[in-house]
């Protein structure tokens, strides 16, 4: 397992970074590496987000001596979905398997996870989000079709999508983790736009489903001072709370979504008028 750390900054930071530090400090672009778990560490929140990609071997996930626990999960819950072949999460013993675009819950105690691909050619890519808990909830296994399903935008805003609730109180009890998955209609390429911010939680983003010739413009930053970042396919981008969290790519795509914070109310934002954006 290797954990990357990234520490937080005051917004007032950013506005002096140029594109080689907006990269550094809030870019993840090494989430799936063959035959590893990788994974980077936020300071904010403290939320940990990358992804499982076994290959040849099972990848078992132990602790680190950032997180100083005796295993991974002793004082965490985590978030699951795969995007990848078919594989098998394991966790104290019990299997579960994992078709694209399905999701696990794990509640915090769980010791022992392992991640196993059915066909190491079609390797399974399991996407992780993890964040501190304060109490144990039961493990839950969830399919796209068990998700809540809420349908967004319109063509003739290029943002018509549909947003699936993996992690969140409508589908499975958590502590502080939300997580979900946006696809984006075939006509559409804007997403959570017009922009908000929630001061009360951060967001991962991960962007996929995109062709190799596709890229995403990440938007972010104040509403008064917004940056972007140019992402690739397989890639993740950490949005602080005080920053905006919208996209628009050369095509359409998908991404999951995580948030840790103050509260798991999905609509608690911040709205933000375009003519507002500078």
């Amino acid at each position: 397992m290797t954990l990357d750390i990234r520490y937080s900054n005051h917004p007032n930071d950013s506005k002096h970074y140029d594109t080689a530090e907006l990269r550094k400090n809030y870019l993840i672009e090494n989430v799936f590496v063959k035959d590893d778990i990788s994974l980077t560490y936020s300071h904010q929140d403290r939320i940990i987000a990358g992804g499982a990609m076994p290959v040849s071997k099972d990848l078992a996930l132990g602790s680190a001596k950032e997180l100083a626990t005796d295993y991974f999960l002793e004082r965490r819950e985590m978030g699951i979905i795969n995007v990848g072949g078919n594989g098998t999460v394991t966790l104290d013993g019990a299997e579960y398997k994992l078709g694209y675009k399905d999701g696990l819950y794990v509640g915090m105690g769980t010791k022992e996870i392992t991640f196993k691909s059915e066909d190491g050619s079609k390797p399974a890519k399991f996407y992780i989000n993890s964040c501190p808990a304060h109490q144990t909830y039961p493990t839950v296994f969830i399919t796209k079709e068990k998700a809540n399903h809420v349908p967004l935008g319109s063509p003739e805003n290029l943002n018509k999508r549909v947003i699936n609730q993996y992690v969140h109180p409508a589908v499975c009890k958590s502590c502080q983790l939300a997580m979900g998955m946006t696809e984006l209609d075939k006509t559409s390429c804007w997403n959570t736009m017009p922009s908000h911010t929630h001061e009360r939680r951060m967001e991962v983003y991960f962007y996929f489903e995109l062709e190799e010739d596709n890229i995403v413009f990440h938007m972010m930053g104040q509403k008064e001072e917004t940056r972007h970042i140019i992402m690739h396919n397989e890639q993740a981008v950490i949005s602080p709370s005080w920053s905006i969290h919208s996209g628009v790519a050369t095509s359409n795509y998908t991404f999951i979504w995580g948030m840790c914070g103050e509260n798991q109310t999905f609509d608690d934002m911040d709205n933000i008028g375009n003519l507002e954006l500078k």
